[in-house]
Formats: C-alpha cells, structure tokens, sequence
C-alpha cells in the first residue's frame, strides 16, 4: 500500500467522521428543541438521550478525577473552561468532560490511522509526540472561541443596560433586566455583578469577583456600575458618568474583537502547516527511495537521521513561537494555591543550589541587573534562581540526549554497514528488481561472514584478505570479482572500525547544550518582543478607565491605582507592588512604579499621576485626556493594523519555515548531492570505456 494510498484513505475516514459527528449533533440540537418545544417529559417513565449523556458525562468526571494521569488533564481543562462557566457546577463538569472526550477521541482516532499505516516505532513516537502538540492546539483553539463569545455578548450586555439605565436610571435594575435577556454565557456573569452590588457587603464580593473575571472589560464594568451606585451618577457635558464609561468599555470591546478577528484570518492555519511536516517525512523518504535507490545512502546515514531529527526541532521551535504570537491570556493572573514546582524541589537540594549560585551572576552585577528586568518585562512568573536551573536542566538534558544520539548513531551505522543490503549496480534512478534484490542480500550475508572471520580487525593486510575470499570461493570467481570483493571488504572494515565517538562529537554535544542553556533567555527576548507591541495599547486602555473615573467626585489616586491595577495585564505586577508601597509614601511608590517601567507613555501617565497626588486636582490634571482620546483612538486603529501585519509577516514566516526545511534538507539538497556523485561515477566509468 503505497503513501499516496494511505493518506487518500485517512483522508476519507476523517471525512466520514466529520459528517457522523455533524450528523449528530445536528440531531441532538433538533432532539433538544423538539423536547423544549413540546415539554414531554419522563412522566411516561423514559428519559431523554441528552438527559442520559449528560449523566454519563458527570459519572465520567466523577471517576475519572480520581485516575491521575486523567485527573490532572481534567483539571487543566476545567481551569480553562471556568472564564465561561465559573459558577455553574455541573454545567461546568459536562463541558470538561465534552471537550475532553471530543478533542481527545478525534487526536486518539487519527493517531490509530497513523500508526495503522506505519507501524514503525519511531514514527509512533512521533505521532504520540504531535498528538500531545496538536492537543494543547485545539484546547487553546476551543479557548479563544468562547472568549470570543463572551467579548461579543458583552457588547450585547452593555447596550442592553445603557437601555434599560435610560429609561429607570438605576443601575442594578438596568442590570438585572440586561442580565436576563443576555446570552447565557455573559449572564452568568451580568448575574454574579449584580448579586454583589446588592449584597451587604458590595467591595468585598467584587474583589471576589474580581479574581475570576474572564476579562478586563467586565472587572471595569463592575466597578463602574458600584461607583455609580455608591457615589450617584453626575452630568457631564457630554451626558453621564455611566454612560459615557460604558460606550468607552464597548470601544475597546469592539475594537478588542476587530484586532482579534483579523489576527486570526492572517494566522489561520500556520500552526497546521507548521506540524504538517512531522507526517510527511515518512512518505517523501519512501517515495525518495523507491524512485532513488542511491538515496538510500543519505536516508540511512548519520547525516540523514541528523537531517531529520533538525527537521522535527524546528518544528517545535516553529510550534512554540507560534504559540507566543497568538497568546490572549488575561487569566494568567489568578488568586490561586502555589503548586511546588520541579525548579523548586530540586532548588532545596544543597549541590543544586551550590551550582546555582557558581553560574548565576552575583547580585548588583550588570548582568544580574539586566536578567532581573528582562524577567520583569517578559511577564516570567519564575524566580531568579529557578531560571538557571531551568537552564542549567536543558543544558544537562540537551548534552545527554546529544551524546546518546551520536553514540546510537555509530551503533546504528555499524549495523547498516554489516546487515543492509545495497544495490551492486549504481543507478540513480529506478528500483532494484528482485534478482538484484537477492544479490544484494546475498552479498552483504557474505560480506559480513567474511569480515566475522577477520575479526572485524582494523590491522588487517590486503593479502590475508585474498586468503580469506580464495579459501572460500567455490564459484570460481573471475580474477576482476575477487580484486572488487577484497576492495569492498576493506572499506567495509575501515568503515566498520572508524564509527566511534570522536573529539569533536562531544565538542558539538557541549555546544548543543550550551545553546540549550541560553534557548530560555532567548525565549523570554522574543517573549518581551512580542510583549512590547501591546504595551502601547494598554496604555489607551487605561485612558480610557481615567477618563471614565476623573469625573467621579472623591476618586483619589490611589483608588485609580486599584482601577489600573484591575485593568492592567503587561504593568499588573509593578502597579500591584506600588499600591502595596502607597502606605509609606505615594510619591515614593509612585516614583518606584516609574522606575520599574521602563516604557516613556507610561512613564508620562505615571507623572501625572505624581502631580495629582498633593498639588493639582486629578480633573484638571487630565482635562486635557478627552482630546487626546479621539486622536489616540484613530492612532491606535492604525497602530493595531501595523502591529497585526508585523505579528502576521513573523507567523507566515515561522509558520513555512518547517515546510522549506522538510523539502530542501530532506529532499532537494540530498538529491542534488546524491547527483553530483552519481555524475562522477557516469564519468568515471565512461573514461574506462
């Protein structure tokens, strides 16, 4: 069954599952309406297939928590889906378990397929390998969808309570009444503010709230609407305080959407065509082999291994960066239980924190200062010491596996050079018919037989090879056949007895690892980079929470501080550590916050802010901010254009690097040099003639 064959058939039975699940759900959903539609029920003693599933669903949950290895993927699933069903126990628990059972039984399907038509171990190893990538892929895909959603039923939201605000002018029933004919996802959460703005204890329940919040966009609406209740709403000269804040909140929302949208047509697909290679080695080796016999030589050699374990390195490097690219996580910074990590456990180790300590830069250095802020300014939630054992691990990892895959290398040569059989006529196209076939592996069997007998020195003379060929030749070979049996039998032992690791082998092992040892700064240097490019536009969302909040009587700058704070993402880390600071003194927590920030727009924030502390009210500090917003608006939907195209001409670019190296380093280069030799051979053999 040929490659063309194989993929033709996974493709068809893909297909047929697609249609068999679309068919499905299909008739659930019609299944579903019928039985709201007509309010039949178990009184005839039966229950419903969804009731039934769902039940199923929550007895999977039930036991599977309790497995390890599926609890901990349980939980990473639920950790995900709470942004959307944060409160609803068993809605939550029946959407772990859907999304887990969909994305894990299309990945488990597919693999089966894959290692059905190629039963080799090392590409089931990589199959296992693409299915773990192609399975964070979907989750994260499935992720970003409904935060999609909730983004879009926000909009929905605060129109609707602009509304009903209107037409009562007070915020909790304009709350409610929005809250109820929202979609179910945002009403959940419309629901949960509005519980807590009329609860005995408001500022209490948001903080709660607050930390589960799936976005910033509905944190400020949460405190808008309770600064609105606490202090009353007062006319501006463009309308109210509450109004006006929630057109800013859809702004941003709508614009939010528009950024997220585009970004996702550019990079549609990339992280597909990035992975696509890790299948297609295997038949463009077998179709290259089939059609080229002598590339069997590169494909079996030290070099073509090589070639294709870089193959799949770039692959992952590609995947990763990627990632880093697409990455819209607001829900990084979470109130929860600090997990001992493995960096952690294997600090507590005395020689492990000795070593540490020797390669990490000393306190007060240059150097430590710099690695300091590039973990500041990368957003990496590691200390400074569990960075260089991280390093320190890839290192020791990277150097092992290089030195493990450079020893198994020679071993694997040694055992090509005395089992496989090659081709005695030296084509370069065409495929060695079955006489040609026998031949070969007769010549190798004897080849080997031969070089047993010698022992496999490395000390042997060319004349105790004859003896070992006339002694057993009872063919009666012609004198040119012996002279090339004795020529190939010592380059076999030369061959043979030259695999063995070498100096510069362990010199590119050290190298290998100590490029490991920086691929984690190097991360967090393109983490910054791409960290950078939203900065700008967080600054125009906090703004834009100013120009809501500086028309409120009372608001001081340590409470739009706490706003910030709420709002924030990139700067959330150092504004949390100026409001912890702001008791022993504002300017001074304030002038500490512009030192850990090295971006100028912030900065500039961060002075008015200063100046509002003792001396000017915030109002006439910032009267001239609505001006501002208008151009800075239309400049930000610029800047969003141009940071999209730069993020979509980085992904185009990381997304076909994986393609470019799977067919120039696996196929073309070898086939040029394969040539080249074969072209010196041609021209041998024609001057013989």
């Amino acid at each position: 069954m040929t490659s063309k064959d194989i993929l033709i058939v996974v493709l068809i039975v893909s297909l047929i599952l697609f249609t068999i699940t679309f068919g499905i759900v299909s008739w659930m959903s019609r299944r579903r309406g019928y039985r709201e539609a007509a309010g039949v029920q178990a009184e005839m003693g039966g229950r419903s297939w969804r009731g039934v599933h769902r039940q199923l669903f929550q007895i999977f949950y039930r036991y599977g928590i309790k497995i390890p290895v599926v609890k901990s993927y349980l939980r990473r699933i639920r950790q995900r889906i709470a942004i959307i069903h944060p409160y609803d126990e068993i809605a939550l628990r029946y959407e772990t378990v859907k999304l887990t059972i969909a994305i894990t039984g299309t990945i488990g399907l597919t693999a089966l397929l894959l290692i059905w038509s190629q039963p080799d171990l090392g590409f089931i190893v990589i199959v296992i390998l693409a299915a773990a990538v192609i399975n964070n892929m979907l989750v994260e895909m499935f992720i970003n969808r409904l935060e999609r959603k909730v983004l879009v039923q926000s909009v929905e939201l605060f129109s609707l309570v602009r509304h009903h605000y209107q037409q009562h002018g007070m915020v909790e029933e304009a709350l409610y009444e929005g809250a109820e004919a929202s979609g179910h996802e945002i009403s959940i959460h419309a629901h949960r503010i509005y519980n807590a703005l009329v609860s005995e204890d408001p500022d209490e329940e948001l903080e709660q709230y607050y930390e589960v919040a799936p976005n910033r966009y509905l944190k400020a609406f949460a405190g808008i609407s309770h600064l609105v209740m606490e202090f009353g709403d007062h006319a501006r000269k463009k309308g109210s305080i509450y109004l006006h804040g929630l057109s800013g909140l859809t702004k941003e929302i709508q614009l939010e959407i528009l950024r997220r949208d585009k970004l996702d047509y550019l990079m549609k697909g990339l992280n597909i065509i990035a992975l696509a290679p890790v299948f297609f080695t295997r038949p463009i080796e077998r179709w290259a082999r089939s059609s080229f016999p002598s590339m069997d030589d590169f494909y079996m050699s030290k070099l073509g291994i090589i070639t294709k374990i870089s193959i799949y390195v770039i692959i992952l490097i590609a995947y990763l960066l990627l990632q880093k690219l697409q990455q819209n996580r607001e829900t990084d910074y979470r109130s929860e239980i600090q997990k001992l990590t493995w960096e952690e456990r294997l600090y507590r180790l005395p020689a492990v924190r000795l070593l540490v300590r020797m390669l990490s830069p000393s306190p007060g250095s240059l150097k430590y200062d710099r690695q300091i802020r590039l973990l500041k300014e990368s957003n990496a939630r590691i200390k400074f010491e569990w960075l260089y054992i991280r390093r320190l691990m890839f290192f020791l990892l990277t150097f092992f596996l290089s030195l493990s895959l450079a020893v198994g290398l020679h071993v694997q040569a040694k055992h090509h050079i005395l089992y496989v059989p090659v081709s005695l006529n030296n084509s370069l196209f065409g495929q060695m018919n079955e006489v040609e076939r026998r031949q070969a592996e007769d010549t190798v069997k004897q080849d080997r037989m031969f070089m047993e007998h010698l022992e496999m020195s490395p000390d042997i003379t060319r004349e105790q090879v004859r003896q070992v060929v006339n002694d057993a030749d009872s063919l009666g070979m012609a004198q040119e056949q012996i002279e090339s049996t004795i020529d190939r039998l010592i380059g076999k032992l030369q061959l043979y007895n030259g695999e063995y690791l070498r100096w510069w082998e362990l010199l590119l092992s050290i190298l290998a690892g100590l490029a490991a040892y920086s691929a984690p700064l190097w991360l967090l240097y393109f983490h910054r980079k791409v960290r950078n490019m939203e900065m700008r536009h967080e600054i125009y969302q906090f703004q834009t929470v100013i120009s809501i909040l500086r028309g409120v009587e009372r608001i001081s700058v340590e409470s739009i501080l706490e706003w910030l704070n709420r709002f924030a993402v990139i700067f959330k880390i150092p504004i949390q550590k100026s409001l912890l600071h702001y008791e022993h003194g504002a300017e001074s927590a304030l002038l500490e916050l512009k030192d850990d920030v090295w971006f100028p727009e912030f900065q500039r924030l961060v002075d008015k802010l200063l100046l509002a502390v003792d001396k000017v009210p915030i109002k006439d500090v910032f009267d001239d901010l609505d001006g501002e917003m208008i151009f800075s608006f239309e400049q930000r939907k610029q800047e969003y254009e141009a940071m999209i195209d730069t993020k979509a001409a980085w992904a185009r670019m990381i997304g076909f690097t994986p393609m470019y190296a799977l067919i120039f380093m696996y196929l073309v280069i070898p086939l040029i040099g394969m040539s080249f030799s074969q072209m010196e051979t041609y021209y041998e053999q024609i001057q013989r003639l």
